[in-house]
């Protein structure tokens, strides 16, 4: 693989001499915007204490951005940044994984089995609907929403009591499978950390309890109090968050005290809302406690021998417009539906940028103002790659390679939609976005397994396309830490560039953020290990919480960078003797009056002072990209 990949490089780099001579449209130009400190997105810091380095660009190389990624560079849209790794306050590791050596967790098969039984039609989704005011309820403390589960009424027992009891156990168990599914999708999108929740229990309401409860209980029938156990559990798991380091908690799901059970059941509701169909049950948020509700009007007039069950034609004896598996025997028509996976090359759709509006506002909670088209079209469109068509020789993919949307539509309708990169050595997955009312077949850790087994099977048209890039890996960051379960992952030295499984740098990461990991690379056995390795080396962490929370992401991975301001600072030129090492920048291609001149040709065109900043300025832009890469751009001065 080494020897194929340098012979592809010195060819690619043969080429791209040969194209500079008669045009300079096969030329990777770069402006150089330097060092910037920012407030970091990751820790919430209100300190300057994010740290990286920037570069503009409009026209680079597929090579080029691929030797940048193998030294921890990334894009957003056509700005390209670099973290310095040794100064900010959280380290970003580019982290990869071979595909042909991908072993899916459990978790990650139960995502694809989901998939197919909703694709079969022995899984169904629901769609939103309106919420509806409770006028007994304050609306500081309740909301209330109706529920999607299709033929659940509130009727008159017309079965014996081992009936009424399955049914009602069948009920239940749908509801708790359902809200498992709910913060399944709030741990996908970031609200939650990265650790293991208890399983959601929803128990039916006695009469006798209802009628001590508050006024309009009296249809209450099934509660759940799974909002306090998820605080609960984030406490005991997370017992730094309550002194100084509560901000990398989402703020949705915190009050003073820490995690609020309040705030957690509201932010449960608001899922169960995105995936509710019918008005079935109604469901309500209250003072930390998920209630269910029957929908009809009177159900206060039920005697007690009245009991929730399930008209006889519904699927599953349950839900069949819920999340769970339908009964065959009850349902001789069964809707299968059609999965499509249409890849295009980047540019802007109307359709794209309304499922990334509301993906944004209703996932991240963004503003309208902050999901403008301009911003969509900056991060997620513009893109400076320059595409290379098909060959069939086997070099090149039959897609090309170049910036993608890769689609995924069901039944004619677009419900996410996957950013990437696809490489000589690798797709690199930049972003997803996805219809919120899908989140229970999590998007993320399925769009995620397509891309890794897309690369599987285009290395039958292009051999060096075996590697499949998740972004940054910041091990501090909850948010980040499900894109180590895609195993067997590797991480980017930050000093040497070289590559270091996953199962070695966890443990270093655990005990400080910043580490060279090609200290460590050799270390392949309990035998070789410092004592504070040795027990934990070899765990890869399996709690996958699915690609958003991270595009991605990935999800947070490129939106700090929309908008960059870059600039040096005005004693950065002082400290040269301490940031920039010492380097040869003579055969640095300088972009000057439409002109490639090296620097040793031009140097003497400036003044003295003038020189000397500029030699400075290419020195630091050699040591953050390399000197190869440092000769074979253009550093533009235009």
């Amino acid at each position: 693989m080494a020897g194929k990949t340098k012979k592809s490089e010195a060819s690619s780099s043969s080429s791209r001499n040969s194209s500079r001579s008669s045009n300079h449209r096969g030329e990777s130009v770069v402006v150089d915007y330097g060092k910037n400190k920012s407030s970091c997105g990751y820790c919430k810091s209100s300190a300057r204490s994010s740290i990286s380095h920037g570069l503009g660009t409009q026209s680079i190389t597929i090579n080029d951005y691929q030797d940048l990624l193998d030294r921890g560079w990334r894009r957003s849209g056509c700005f390209l940044y670099k973290p310095e790794m040794e100064k900010t306050c959280c380290p970003a590791y580019t982290i990869r994984l071979k595909a042909g050596d991908f072993v899916p967790s459990k978790e990650q098969l139960r995502v694809s089995r989901r998939m197919q039984r909703f694709l079969e039609g022995t899984l169904d989704c629901k769609r939103p609907v309106e919420t509806v005011e409770d006028p007994n309820a304050s609306k500081d403390t309740c909301s209330r929403t109706h529920l999607g589960v299709s033929s659940l009424a509130v009727k008159e027992s017309s079965s014996n009591n081992n009936e009424e009891k399955d049914g009602e156990e069948n009920i239940m168990r749908f509801l708790s499978d359902q809200v498992g599914n709910v913060v399944r999708a709030c741990s996908e999108s970031g609200e939650f950390p990265d650790i293991q929740f208890p399983k959601a229990s929803v128990k039916k309401v006695s009469q006798a309890k209802r009628k001590i409860l508050v006024k309009g209980s009296e249809d209450l029938l099934y509660s759940t109090n799974i909002a306090f156990q998820i605080a609960a559990t984030i406490k005991r798991s997370l017992p730094d968050q309550k002194d100084g380091n509560q901000g990398r908690l989402s703020r949705n799901i915190t009050d003073e005290n820490g995690p609020s059970p309040k705030l957690i059941a509201e932010k449960l509701e608001s899922f169960l809302n995105q995936l509710a169909k019918t008005s079935g049950l109604s469901v309500r948020a209250c003072n930390g406690h998920l209630n269910f509700y029957s929908a009809a009007k009177h159900a206060s007039t039920y005697e007690s021998s009245q009991t929730v069950s399930v008209s006889k034609g519904s699927a599953a004896s349950s839900v069949s417009k819920g999340c769970s598996l339908k009964n065959s025997s009850e349902n001789t028509q069964v809707k299968r539906r059609r999965l499509e996976i249409h890849l295009k090359r980047s540019s802007f759709d109307s359709e794209e940028y309304a499922l990334y509006r509301r993906y944004q506002m209703m996932v991240h909670n963004d503003t309208p103002d902050h999901v403008t088209e301009s911003s969509y079209r900056r991060f997620l469109v513009d893109t400076p790659l320059i595409f290379v068509p098909p060959t069939g020789d086997g070099t090149v993919p039959p897609c090309g390679f170049g910036s993608f949307h890769q689609q995924y539509v069901i039944d004619g309708k677009l419900v996410a939609v996957g950013v990437i990169d696809i490489l000589p050595r690798c797709l690199s997955s930049k972003y997803l976005f996805w219809d919120p009312d899908f989140a229970f077949l999590s998007p993320g850790k399925y769009s995620a397994l397509q891309e890794i087994n897309w690369v599987k099977e285009n290395q039958a048209h292009c051999s060096t396309l075996q590697y499949y890039y998740l972004g940054y890996y910041i091990h501090s960051c909850s948010k980040m830490r499900y894109k180590a379960a895609y195993s067997p992952s590797e991480l980017l030295c930050p000093l040497r560039y070289q590559w270091v499984p996953f199962a070695i740098a966890k443990p270093l990461l655990d005990r400080k953020p910043y580490v060279v990991l090609s200290d460590f690379s050799t270390l392949q056995d309990r035998e070789s290990l410092p004592p504070h390795v040795s027990e934990d080396v070899m765990e890869v962490q399996h709690d996958d919480i699915g690609k958003e929370d991270t595009n991605d992401f990935l999800m947070y991975d490129d939106e700090g960078m929309m908008e960059p301001e870059y600039g040096s600072s005005d004693n950065e030129q002082h400290l040269a003797s301490v940031d920039v090492e010492d380097g040869d920048v003579s055969n640095i291609l300088i972009g000057l009056k439409g002109s490639r001149v090296k620097f040793k040709d031009l140097k003497f065109a400036f003044r003295p002072s003038e020189r000397s900043y500029l030699e400075f300025q290419l020195r630091r832009y050699m040591r953050v990209v390399g000197e190869a890469l440092a000769e074979r751009m253009v550093y533009s001065l235009e």
